[in-house]
């Protein structure tokens, strides 16, 4: 007994002592192991007489218990202490549960979900609908002829199988009206793909959030009042706008609504090309012959539809003066803002 008395308290100093995870994983070779002290103690009991080893055999595995957990707990503990050293050194484990949610969203994102936000205070819903379209929905549908200017392959991508790359997600307003039956709003945010001379403020590839509400009696002042009410709600404050007429086969009568530039505050900058306006949302009423290319009576039905330039209106709430910045990488631009 007193060899166990001994090991128990050799085992203890030896735990104790073990200033890290290896040194304790030697502590449990020494102690625990095959060829270990204990296991040493156990190979004891054939030369005691047979009425002690019953007993002999029960402290020897009290003891391997205790030394067990006592490891155990030894290990939790120097656990907890690298990883708090390893913390304090700079180093993190990525595998590691995060406290809180990493990283932010991107400016486009903010204000995506700022729109549905507003949008679905107002009882519309969000369409979607493929990026590859054909000539139907992208043009046909929208009362676009065969000769428009917008057809041509200067403002189109065509792929090898006469697909489109979609121009605008006026396209999903078809798909809308096709399967559904009015009265109907909408709207329909996603990318969209022109072959644009890629400047401040015109890309190839771009955020469009296009909108439509169809009903019986609706009026241009239904539509200038949601369009101004979403500018200031996106811009943060009132801004002087002005709506000016403007040609779009699916719309009659057309309109754009500008905004006065944020940059210039009207006196006329590269921007704003020195006009004082920056063109955000194209609109109008929709066009009677949309209404009729979809199977619905334009006697019954009519509405409005808008087309806004997603990231240019994140480029105007922000201050961004090139619409290239939001493409190109850059985190502290993401982080500012």
């Amino acid at each position: 007994m007193s060899d166990l008395v001994a090991l128990r308290a050799e085992a203890t100093s030896a735990l104790t002592g073990a200033a890290d995870l290896r040194a304790l994983d030697d502590v449990r070779v020494r102690f625990l192991g095959k060829k270990g002290a204990i296991k040493a103690l156990l190979k004891k009991t054939g030369q005691l007489p047979p009425e002690d080893r019953k007993g002999w055999g029960m402290q020897v595995n009290a003891l391997v218990k205790e030394v067990t957990s006592a490891l155990e707990g030894r290990k939790a503990e120097l656990e907890r202490a690298a990883q708090e050293a390893a913390l304090e050194a700079g180093w993190l484990d990525p595998t590691l549960p995060s406290p809180r949610l990493q990283g932010g969203l991107h400016p486009i994102t903010k204000v995506l979900m700022e729109v549905v936000d507003h949008f679905h205070g107002l009882g519309y819903s969000v369409a979607s609908g493929p990026e590859i379209e054909d000539a139907f929905h992208n043009f046909d549908a929208l009362n676009i002829p065969a000769n428009h200017p917008a057809r041509d392959v200067w403002d189109t991508f065509y792929l090898t199988t006469g697909e489109i790359p979609r121009t605008h997600t006026s396209s999903v307003q078809i798909r809308t009206l096709e399967s559904r039956e009015p009265p109907l709003r909408i709207i329909a945010p996603g990318k969209c793909f022109r072959n644009e001379t890629i400047d401040a403020t015109h890309l190839a590839a771009f955020n469009q959030c296009e909108g439509l509400y169809i009903d019986r009696n609706v009026t241009v002042g239904h539509l200038k009042a949601t369009l101004e009410g979403l500018v200031e709600r996106l811009m943060g404050r009132k801004v002087p706008t002005r709506f000016r007429p403007a040609f779009y086969p699916f719309v009659e009568p057309g309109l754009d609504l500008d905004i006065e530039c944020i940059f210039c505050i009207g006196e006329g900058c590269s921007i704003c090309k020195d006009s004082g306006w920056i063109e955000v949302i194209p609109c109008g009423m929709v066009h009677p012959n949309v209404l009729r290319a979809c199977g619905h009576d334009p006697e019954e039905w009519n509405g409005f539809a808008f087309g806004m330039g997603f990231d240019r209106m994140v480029m105007l709430r922000y201050g961004i003066d090139d619409l290239r910045r939001l493409y190109d990488g850059n985190l502290d631009l993401v982080r500012k803002l």
